[in-house]
Formats: C-alpha cells, sequence, structure tokens
C-alpha cells in the first residue's frame, strides 16, 4: 500500500484504505487488502491514518474505520465499512478497476 499524500487525494480516482492504527478490526482489513495487492503483484490501495486527515474525515462524511473509500471520475463512489472477506473486495475491484483483470 502507499501512503497518502495531500496532493493524491484530490485525484480523480483513488482506492484508499483509511485505517487507525489502534483498530483490530483494521489490522484484518488491511491484510486482505495487502493479500489481494500480493496475487496482482503491485500497489493497488493507498492508506491513510484516519487522525492525521481529520478534516478529510469530516468532509467526507467518513463514519468510521476501516473505511474502503472510492472515488472514480472525481465522484465519491463507495465508503466501504464491512470488509467481510477478500471475494467481497473483489466485487468492488471489478467495478472500479477492471484493468485489473484484463489479459494482456
Amino acid at each position: 500500500m502507499i501512503k497518502i499524500t495531500e496532493n493524491q487525494l484530490e485525484a480523480e480516482e483513488i482506492l484508499l484504505y483509511i485505517h487507525s492504527p489502534f483498530c483490530g478490526t483494521c489490522h484484518v482489513a488491511r491484510q486482505m487488502l495487502e493479500q489481494i495487492e500480493g496475487i496482482h503483484k503491485q500497489d493497488i490501495f493507498y492508506e491513510m491514518n484516519a487522525s492525521l486527515y481529520p478534516q478529510f474525515m469530516q468532509d467526507n462524511e467518513v463514519e468510521s474505520v476501516p473505511c474502503l473509500f472510492i472515488k472514480k471520475n472525481n465522484e465519491v463512489k463507495e465508503k466501504v465499512y464491512a470488509f467481510h472477506s477478500i471475494g467481497n473486495i473483489y466485487q468492488y475491484l471489478y467495478q472500479y478497476k477492471p484493468e485489473l483483470f484484463q489479459q494482456d
């Protein structure tokens, strides 16, 4: 995962994993996302410590962590709070990052 910067928060498209370092559920969610990145052998998700970006959290009405914040075409599409399983996260990747599944 790539640590987010202020400039990257302004990107038109982003898959952002928002967490807190003291959240046990966040650690489980991180493991799922890291497994997905390992399978694809690339960084897919940006990560953000929620406590370091309070204005972003308030502006985007992020209710809790962990959160997979999905922005596409400069519009917030999803805020996923329940990760459930790797298969569940893949449903979002199929929809918002289909290029991961295109064969050369």
